[in-house]
């Protein structure tokens, strides 16, 4: 593979499509947001920064190990690629975003690493073939940001298709009752529960939010139920489900009182 940034789809975007031409799973904020460069130059700007990722980096060292191959799906600028690749591990980075896979490559050419990177959308991921990576991760909820648990199902299929026998997915997703301890949050939950019971099209767990500038940003949040049905409909055994604190920074402590309210969210690691 280039490490060229590849398109599934050789697709140059002047302006938003209409609703019915977005990708599967994808919703227009979405869409705007990785198609605004000037969101994607802000965090490039912050790369060395954000203490928030020390936990991250600290779990993934532990269980994603040279050498082999791992495939860092919604990778956003690299922040969690890089310090990978620098541990002598293949990288592929995946991202909807261009301006995002430029900015990798920038950081994987300065460094002299092997980083490829590949403009796709994870629900329709048939451009990796069957049993190349040895490790997959979807980290910063990028599995909650897919509309549709149709859709999150099929993303999580295809990382079961692409991983080698024993292969290893890490994944982070947000608590959704944790939003009870916040009081806006709470009449949100409120509100989507009651949603969700009325409108078929309306799933209790989506969220909508203003995030840098972009309004009505998608995000599913999970119940610790959930995630686990998921994964296991998706064919993965769960070795772990680590809880996290509110704050992202360490893990939750006393996680047998009450861990599936109080976790701020949880990262599993899967087989």
């Amino acid at each position: 593979m280039s490490k060229n940034v590849r398109s599934q789809q050789a697709v140059k975007i002047q302006s938003p499509p209409p609703a019915w031409r977005l990708p599967r799973g994808v919703t227009r904020a979405l869409w705007e947001y990785v198609h605004d460069d000037r969101a994607i130059d802000a965090s490039d700007e912050q790369f060395s920064q954000g203490g928030e990722l020390e936990l991250d980096e600290a779990i993934l060292n532990d269980i994603i190990r040279p050498p082999g191959v791992v495939v860092d799906l919604g990778c956003g600028i690299g922040r969690l690629a890089v310090p990978l690749a620098r541990r002598g591990l293949r990288c592929v980075a995946v991202d909807l975003s261009h301006a995002a896979l430029k900015a990798v490559e920038r950081h994987a050419r300065a460094a002299a690493l092997p980083i490829d990177c590949l403009l796709a959308n994870l629900v329709d991921f048939d451009c990796l073939r069957d049993r190349s990576a040895d490790y997959c991760m979807a980290m910063y909820s990028t599995l909650g940001m897919i509309r549709g648990r149709d859709n999150r199902l099929q993303a999580l299929r295809h990382v079961r298709r692409i991983l080698k026998p024993g292969g290893t997915l890490v994944v982070h997703v947000h608590n959704r009752w944790h939003n009870i301890f916040q009081p806006q949050s709470r009449w949100w939950l409120a509100v989507n529960l009651a949603k969700s019971l009325a409108r078929p099209n309306v799933e209790a767990g989506d969220k909508f939010f203003d995030y840098h500038g972009v309004p009505n940003m998608f995000l599913h949040v999970y119940t610790r139920g959930e995630l686990v049905s998921d994964l296991r409909r998706a064919g993965f055994r769960i070795e772990r489900l680590i809880p996290l604190s509110t704050e992202r920074r360490e893990t939750l402590r006393a996680p047998w009182f009450l861990g599936w309210l109080r976790a701020g969210g949880w990262i599993a690691v899967c087989r």
